[in-house]
């Protein structure tokens, strides 16, 4: 049995995002979670708030023992790319490609 939790649209790049992610993966969840709380990356705080979830969803809706869990998969996915422009020397445009990321984190009981 295994539990997900999925943040979509996250403002934040799915590079960033994965570096985070590739510190927590097969690891147990309460070892995942001091990790998290440690590391100072924005996106530590967004996986953490995942990571919460995928754990609640495993207690409550599939009654799994909470200090068996370890995270199976972990992995993020580009979101739609926000367009912008900035104003540049002799009538340019500058572009800006603001990333948005949908992170998946998957929990299951160790045999």
């Amino acid at each position: 049995m295994e539990a997900k939790a999925i943040a979509r649209y996250i403002r934040m790049s799915p590079m960033k995002v994965g570096i985070v992610l590739d510190l927590i993966r097969d690891k147990n969840v309460n070892e995942a979670f001091a990790i998290l709380q440690y590391t100072p990356k924005d996106a530590a705080q967004v996986v953490y708030k995942v990571l919460k979830s995928a754990v609640a969803n495993a207690e409550n809706n599939l009654n799994l023992d909470v200090a068996r869990l370890y995270v199976s998969e972990a992995h993020v996915g580009q979101g739609p790319t926000l367009k912008r422009y900035r104003p540049h020397a002799q009538g340019r445009a500058f572009h800006i490609k603001k990333r948005t990321s949908h992170i998946t984190l998957v929990v299951k009981e160790r045999a």
